[in-house]
């Protein structure tokens, strides 16, 4: 059986949505930035990814390769998507009431983080490569060079950015009874509230402790 503090469940609708404070979170700041990354991408791509020369037929600006292309694009919305996705998820995460749907949603984070740094390094090492092998020739005039470039970069930015997620949601979900996962919301009680016990002693004097778990003393 968890205990009923676990990812949070039992201080659920406990403290009201502090817009300053979860936007100044570091993790809220990290999705930001991987949305930003994210559309940056797809955006390179599709606005000056592909060449038209000497016909209607567009052409990659990676070495000529439309799987190049395609894959920034798919990477690239779908880390928009879910960005979008888990900032939504992070504002509603502390109404969840339920540990087994905490549990879920930090496990679902964990999952698609890490898998997005993985496709975000394989793409940054995909299209390096293609663009390594482009000649100039392919590109008259450099057109697309600037895309591609600024593609390959904030590819490379993806890869950190998720990465540091993907770690985040790890400690997050190996210490979920610790910590409240996704905001920015701590579980423990402040130190200022814990309630003065007093303790006797032998003379008639008292003891007072704000330690609720301490022991008495030996007489």
């Amino acid at each position: 059986m968890e205990p009923a503090g676990a990812y949070g469940a039992r201080k659920a609708g406990s403290v009201a949505f502090d817009p300053v404070a979860f936007f100044t979170h570091p993790r809220t700041i990290l999705r930001l930035m991987s949305w930003v990354f994210s559309m940056v991408v797809f955006s390179c791509i599709v606005n000056e990814g592909y060449i038209n020369i000497g016909s209607e037929r567009l052409l990659c600006v990676f070495n000529n390769n439309a799987d190049a292309c395609n894959f920034g694009v798919t990477v690239g919305v779908a880390c928009f998507l879910g960005s979008i996705f888990f900032l939504i998820l992070d504002i509603y995460f502390p109404s969840i009431s339920s540990v087994k749907d905490r549990r879920r949603a930090v496990l679902l984070d964990l999952v698609f983080s890490g898998l997005a740094s993985f496709l975000w390094f394989v793409g940054f090492c995909f299209l390096a490569n293609q663009w390594q092998a482009t000649s100039p020739d392919e590109l008259p005039l450099s057109q697309g060079s600037d895309a591609a470039r600024a593609t390959i970069a904030f590819c490379f930015f993806s890869v950190l950015t998720w990465a540091v997620l993907t770690l985040s949601a790890l400690r997050r979900f190996l210490t979920g009874s610790n910590t409240n996962l996704f905001t920015w919301q701590h579980l423990d009680p402040p130190a200022g509230s814990a309630r003065a016990t007093p303790y006797p002693i032998a003379n008639g004097a008292t003891i007072v402790t704000t330690n609720p778990y301490q022991a008495p003393p030996f007489h």
